[in-house]
């Protein structure tokens, strides 16, 4: 039951990977030869990735490959040495995380980054309060929004008037998604969105991403559980020491294959090779 359960997940995780013409379309972010070093090392070097709306890319490599760096660029917590970055065909000028922001670009932090000693809906506004025209806050106002969003987000979600440490791991990554999905983010970077957590919190956080998808968000999910990645992702970028090893639809490859990638840079038959892929000598 559990197998079947994984193999729905992921036919409908793949939906869009198997439309034709996506590559086609315009990505709704797409970094090209993007670099950074420090000093002297390049933590990234010349990576080209896209990210279309309604599509999860999972970004995957061992401790230091270069993708949480990667992806620190995006969110603007870094600034590039060299590269472009467009959001919806248009470059984006992106110098810091309130930039990114502008554009509609947030990032769910592994921490997820919640006040825990308050509930969900002083978290969704945290810094950014309603007030009453008396110049109080407004918490029947924000509990409100707070309800909508979380009831397009996760319906099951009932536990509003409680301090979000009480809350179960899926809950809390509940928060986090719809703090993010109400200020009109586009575009979601996940870090880690199931480490620590449970087979039932994990299944419903996968839950949530197919949520976000069907409303054309596009995810960045870095991860290092492969299972995470074959049942989320359409499709899997692979980075080794700074560079892209390959990119491949989850459907066309095997998880040994994406193993392959990540600890030998051997890129397979149904992977686009990237600069970082293992160049074999010709028999």
């Amino acid at each position: 039951m559990e197998q079947k359960t994984k193999m729905e997940r992921r036919k409908r995780s793949t939906r869009l990977s198997e439309e034709p013409g996506m590559e086609e379309k315009t990505p709704l972010v797409e970094m090209k030869n993007i670099s950074i070093a420090f000093g002297g090392i390049h933590a990234v070097d010349n990576v080209s990735v896209k990210l279309h709306a309604g599509e999860v890319v999972a970004l995957v490599g061992h401790n230091g490959a270069g993708k949480s760096t990667l992806i620190k660029i995006l969110s603007g917590a870094y600034k590039r040495d060299a590269g472009n970055i467009f959001v919806n065909g248009v470059e984006a000028q992106i110098a810091n995380p309130r930039d990114a922001k502008k554009y509609g670009i947030e990032t769910i932090y592994q921490t997820l980054a919640l006040a825990d000693n308050v509930d969900a809906a002083a978290n969704l506004f945290l810094g950014r309060e309603l007030m009453t025209p008396w110049g109080t806050l407004d918490d029947v106002a924000m509990e409100a929004e707070t309800r909508k969003v979380m009831g397009r987000l996760n319906p099951r979600f009932e536990r509003f008037k409680e301090p979000v440490s009480s809350l179960s791991g899926g809950q809390r990554q509940s928060v986090a998604i719809a703090r993010a999905i109400h200020f009109n983010a586009r575009i979601l970077i996940m870090d880690e969105p199931t480490a620590a957590l449970g087979p039932q919190e994990s299944a419903q956080v996968a839950e949530l991403v197919l949520q976000l998808k069907q409303d054309d968000i596009g995810i960045f999910l870095i991860s290092h559980d492969i299972h995470d990645v074959f049942g989320l992702a359409d499709r899997v970028v692979v980075m080794k020491n700074g560079q892209v090893v390959g990119t491949a639809r989850t459907t066309d490859v095997t998880e040994d294959e994406v193993l392959g990638m990540i600890i030998l840079g051997k890129c397979p038959p149904g992977a686009i090779a990237g600069p970082g892929a293992l160049q074999l000598a010709a028999a």
